[in-house]
């Protein structure tokens, strides 16, 4: 049991508790699988327990593919994975209407459904197929249904796409389009696994070890922690530093930093906004708090807005990335507001 969090309700401790509870839990599946890449993990299970969709990037070979396979393992949902490749076709992924006929030899159409109709949906190399069918995803993962057929159809509760994809600089790939990548709740870089990391990868694939992954949690309870996050208190004056970190990636700005107005050509949407707060609510539960920290804030910035960011040609030919520029934008924007500076004088 977790110490009690100053001034919370029992009920919403004992919540609290059995988030912090399954949250590890599912980690710890994980575990058992992926050496290493603890931030990822942490990034995904972060989009998990809020409701949002993981986008991960990294060259061929470095475990995206295992990593969300072995969480997929790890609950109890209807999971399918969909290999996105250059001849696939949007109705590949929603489904489409058929010609069924019946025992009377009666002729009728009747819908089959795609790939995307599961909750927790692997979108594997999604750069490699084009924008077109990419863009199949787009209603799913913001409304949590699909239209098909003259007809809406609603997605099962909890729905969550996770997706790899290779570096842009790779043979055969097609950038997202901006307004799916807004879609994404984080954008995760995976990185090369070190030398320890190596012998723990080669001692478990090569020796005929056996990963056994159990389910941990089940879909009701997985909305029940997102409704909790949700209840979780952000100040009014920690809210405000999260959206001026926002604007200050917006060029010529008010809350403009001079990287920003010198590099970038379009900054973050309020969908940053939205997925800093709540991705800074789980930080908190995680650290034994119900309300939101500066230091929460900082934490979960740079993932929450990489992706969400467009640099200039300027930016593009220096070789600037956009984590540089949000790096030095959290190390830049002050905790206290312009008007709060001006009062203490």
């Amino acid at each position: 049991m977790a110490e009690n969090i100053p001034g919370v309700d029992p009920q919403i401790q004992a919540l609290t508790d059995a988030f912090r509870r399954d949250y590890h839990a599912v980690q710890a599946e994980i575990g058992k699988a992926i050496v290493g890449h603890e931030e990822i993990v942490d990034g995904v299970l972060t989009c998990l327990f809020v409701g949002g969709h993981a986008l991960l990037e990294g060259v061929p070979g470095l475990g995206k593919t295992a990593l969300i396979r072995s969480l997929a393992s790890a609950l109890s949902l209807k999971f399918s994975r969909i290999q996105f490749t250059p001849d696939l076709m949007p109705s590949d992924v929603i489904g489409t209407n058929v010609i069924m006929e019946d025992e009377h030899g009666h002729r009728q159409f009747n819908f089959v459904h795609g790939p995307i109709f599961a909750q927790i949906v692997l979108a594997d190399e999604i750069n490699r197929a084009t924008p077109k069918t990419q863009s199949a995803l787009l209603e799913a993962m913001q409304e949590r249904q699909v239209t098909a057929g003259g007809s809406i159809r609603k997605l099962e509760e909890p729905f969550f796409v996770m997706a790899t994809q290779n570096p842009l600089e790779q043979e055969g790939t097609y950038p997202l389009p901006e307004a799916q990548l807004d879609r994404f709740f984080y954008k995760l870089l995976v990185k090369y696994s070190d030398r320890e990391e190596l012998h723990q990868i080669l001692n478990r694939t090569t020796t005929g070890h056996v990963v056994d992954i159990k389910p941990v949690i089940d879909g009701p309870r997985i909305v029940a922690h997102q409704n909790l996050v949700r209840r979780v208190v952000i100040a009014q004056h920690v809210q405000d530093y999260a959206i001026r970190c926002v604007l200050a990636t917006h060029p010529q700005g008010a809350f403009a930093i001079p990287m920003v107005n010198q590099f970038v050509r379009v900054g973050a949407s309020p969908r940053a906004a939205q997925t800093i707060g709540l991705a800074s609510k789980v930080r908190a539960l995680l650290d034994g708090r119900f309300h939101v920290s500066f230091k929460d804030i900082k934490e979960v910035a740079i993932a929450a807005m990489r992706h969400r960011l467009i640099l200039n040609f300027e930016g593009e030919a220096e070789g600037i990335t956009t984590d540089m520029v949000l790096e030095k934008l959290v190390a830049e924007v002050p905790t206290t507001s312009p008007e709060e500076a001006v009062g203490r004088k």
